[in-house]
């Protein structure tokens, strides 16, 4: 008996191909809504989640951080636990608080030709980028080096390579890396614009941009106390660098004088640049939609609250500083100092 076929054929039906959908588009972070963004440097000591809830009690809506001590090596990597990190995310979510810019390690010299302390530098980096990450960072600054001997082209070279190294295996999501640039001391790089430029070119495989620094800028030469001034350093950068690469703002004022290449900040309004440029800076329109951080020392109770109400002021607006369990009052227009039409006027007291 002949054996039987019981084999089904099967069709192919085009209808039944999965068809995966297009990934979402990336979620637009909250504080990015257009609106001025305030910051302050804040401690991280004894808890890193608590530097938040002293940025917000403070009126600021932004705030910059360290991640470990900026003064010292650690030994081995130094991680955050990841309790920890999804702890400070979710506070971070809460207080609406953006960005969240971390500073990095004093210590970090990527354009030494010292092999030991290069080392030292590329290891330091990395770990500093790892936390960064971990803790949902959107910006992590770093001081380009310093040549110490070995000339500027040498130095730019080192600081490009050092942060290949520092990045490799690592991805950094929408997170960038920002070169600071600096006064001028000793052999210090980035204290003019086509340094960072040689650095950003060299490295166009990092999302990398650039933080100014106000109190470095006015050390270095340019004299922003003016109108003509500011829009001459703003020109300058925007032809190096260029403007859309400046992500950060670090708003202080200057104990040295105009072209001094010594790095002093002083409170906002009591150094040599001067409340009246603040009052530009803050307000023109090719630098909107950055972030303006507060790096003023502290010799004083209250100092921080100062210096923010003062950057708030010279918005028009007022955020008042909150203690723990009190809510914000609400925001009132103040007389403020606003660039306008190229003239500078006054804003009537709301009432």
């Amino acid at each position: 008996m002949a054996e039987e076929n019981h084999r089904a054929e099967l069709t192919f039906d085009a209808a039944d191909e999965y068809r995966p959908g297009p990934p979402p588009a990336p979620e637009i972070p909250s504080w990015k809504d257009g609106s001025i963004r305030i910051g302050i440097h804040t401690s991280i000591a004894g808890d890193i989640a608590g530097a938040l809830d002293m940025a917000h009690g403070l009126g600021a809506n932004a705030l910059q951080i360290f991640s470990s001590s900026p003064r010292m090596w650690t030994r081995g990597p130094s991680r955050i636990s990841a309790a920890d990190a999804a702890r400070f995310v979710a506070r971070r979510r809460e207080l609406a608080l953006g960005p969240l810019v971390i500073h990095g390690n004093y210590l970090i010299n990527l354009a030494s030709p010292s092999p030991v302390l290069r080392t030292l530098s590329v290891q330091g980096f990395h770990q500093e980028i790892v936390r960064a990450l971990a803790l949902g960072a959107d910006y992590l600054v770093v001081h380009p080096g310093s040549a110490l001997g070995s000339g500027t082209d040498t130095a730019v070279s080192a600081i490009a390579q050092g942060l290949k190294q520092a990045a490799r295996g690592l991805h950094l999501g929408e997170m960038q890396i920002l070169l600071e640039n600096t006064a001028g001391q000793g052999s210090s790089v980035g204290s003019k614009f086509q340094e960072l430029k040689a650095i950003l070119d060299a490295c166009s495989d990092i999302s990398l941009g650039v933080c100014i620094d106000t109190a470095h800028l006015f050390a270095a030469g340019w004299d922003i106390r003016s109108e003509e001034g500011l829009n001459a350093a703003l020109m300058d950068i925007d032809r190096s660098v260029g403007l859309e690469r400046v992500r950060v703002v670090h708003v202080n004022d200057s104990r040295t004088a105009l072209g001094s290449r010594v790095d002093r900040h002083e409170h906002i309004g009591r150094g040599k640049i001067g409340i009246k440029a603040f009052g530009r800076i803050l307000n023109h329109s090719l630098l909107a939609g950055r972030a303006f951080i507060l790096e003023t020392p502290i010799e004083k109770p209250g100092d921080d609250k100062r210096n923010v109400a003062a950057l708030w002021r010279l918005t028009g607006r007022v955020v008042r500083a909150i203690g723990p369990g009190m809510k914000p009052r609400p925001k009132k227009r103040i007389s403020a100092t606003l660039k306008t039409g190229g003239r500078i006027k006054k804003r009537s007291r709301g009432k």
